[in-house]
C-alpha cells in the first residue's frame, strides 16, 4: 500500500453514532456489617446501626460519620416509614426496577433517623406521592440476598407481614456488584473520516498543516501545538510491535479466550500508536521490534470498525508490505 496525503478541510462526511456498554460485574465480599444488612433482609427484616451520638442509621455503615470509628452496635428497625423526599420518573428504562411510572424516594424507616434511597410505587399515579406519606416495603417473594430483596415501597402504614422465602441458612458473604454504563457516541469529523476510511480498507491518519506527527486514529488537532489535523496521510497496514501484553484473565462477554497477546502497533507512516490483536504467534515469541501486518476480514463484512482487521501477524518477510 502505498503513501498518499491529501486535505480532509473541505471533505464533508456522515456523522457516525453508536450505542455502547461499558461496565464489568466484580465480586466482593461483604464484611461483618453490610453481610448483616443483605443477611436481614434476605430475612424479610431491617437493621441498621447506632452512631456515637445515638442516631441509628439506615443502610448501616461500617464506620461512624461523626469519629470514623467503627461500628458493631445494630439496631432492628420497621419495614415502614415515611417519606422524606422523592422524584417522579415518568418514563423508566429498561435499568429501572418498575416498567410502569414510578417515583425514586427517601425513606426514613420508623425508628430510624438517616433515610433510605428506593423506588416507591404508587402504580403509575404521580398524584399518590406526598412528602411525609407512609410506606411500607414490598419484599420480593423469593429472597436473594442483596438489595433487590426489598422490590420497592409502596403506600402504607403497617407492614404487609409478607415473609421472603429462601433456600440458604448462612450469612450473606460475598455479593455480586455490577456496575454498567450505557452511553451514546457520536464521532467528530475527524474520526468519522478515519471510519469511513477503515470501511474501505484504508488506515488514513492526520497530521497539521506543515505539522511533523501523523496520527492514527486521527485526535481532530495536534496534541503538541493544538493545531487543526487537517492533513490526510494514508499509512500502510504494516507496522511494529512497540509494547504488549499477554492476556491471562478471561473477560465476559469476549469470545477470544486467554491467553492472547494484545500489542500497541506503530503503522507504516504513522507516529503514535493504537491497540489491536496479535495472532498467528506462540505467545512467547512476540518481541519488541517485531514486523506484523493486518489480516483483514472479507471485504463484505466491513463495517465503520478497527474490527474490519481481525488481528495483525508476524511478517514473512521485510518484503511483504500488507495488502488484504
Amino acid at each position: 500500500m502505498s503513501l498518499e496525503s491529501g486535505s480532509a478541510t473541505d471533505q464533508q462526511v456522515e456523522v457516525l453514532s453508536q450505542k455502547f456498554t461499558l461496565g464489568f460485574t466484580y465480586t466482593r465480599s461483604t464484611g461483618p456489617v453490610v453481610g448483616r444488612f443483605l443477611s436481614s433482609l434476605r430475612d424479610g427484616k431491617m437493621v441498621g446501626v447506632k452512631g456515637s451520638d445515638g442516631r441509628v442509621i439506615v443502610p448501616p455503615v461500617e464506620y461512624d460519620p461523626v469519629t470514623a470509628e467503627a461500628l458493631s452496635e445494630f439496631v432492628d428497625v420497621a419495614d415502614t416509614g415515611e417519606v422524606v423526599n422523592w422524584c417522579w420518573v415518568a418514563e423508566p428504562t429498561e435499568h429501572h426496577p418498575l416498567s410502569h411510572p414510578f417515583a425514586w424516594g427517601m425513606v426514613k424507616l420508623d425508628g430510624a433517623d438517616t433515610p433510605i434511597l428506593h423506588a416507591i410505587d404508587t402504580q403509575g399515579d404521580a398524584s399518590q406521592m406526598v412528602t411525609g406519606m407512609k410506606v411500607r416495603v414490598r419484599w420480593l417473594n423469593q429472597a436473594q440476598g442483596n438489595i433487590k430483596d426489598i422490590v420497592c415501597f409502596e403506600p402504607g402504614d403497617t407492614s404487609s407481614g409478607n415473609i421472603p422465602q429462601h433456600d440458604f441458612e448462612e450469612p450473606v458473604v460475598m455479593m455480586d456488584a455490577p456496575t454498567y454504563l450505557d452511553y451514546n457516541y457520536t464521532a467528530g469529523n475527524a474520526t468519522a473520516r478515519y471510519l469511513h476510511q477503515i470501511r474501505q480498507g484504508k488506515i488514513v491518519g492526520q497530521k497539521a498543516p506543515g505539522g511533523e506527527f501523523v496520527y492514527v486514529p486521527p485526535r481532530g488537532s495536534c496534541p503538541a501545538t493544538g493545531v487543526a489535523t487537517t492533513e490526510e496521510v494514508e499509512c500502510a497496514d504494516v507496522a511494529t510491535v512497540e509494547s504488549f501484553t499477554i492476556v491471562h484473565i478471561p473477560i465476559p462477554g469476549n469470545p477470544i479466550k486467554p491467553p492472547y497477546v494484545v500489542a500497541n502497533l506503530l503503522a507504516d507512516g504513522a507516529d503514535v500508536s493504537f491497540i489491536h490483536l496479535l495472532s498467528e504467534v506462540d505467545n512467547d515469541a512476540v518481541e519488541i521490534g517485531m514486523r506484523v501486518k493486518a489480516v483483514w476480514k472479507p471485504e463484505e463484512e466491513w463495517g465503520y470498525a478497527m474490527d474490519n482487521i481481525r488481528y495483525w501477524k508476524p511478517l514473512d518477510n521485510e518484503s511483504d508490505k500488507g495488502g488484504k
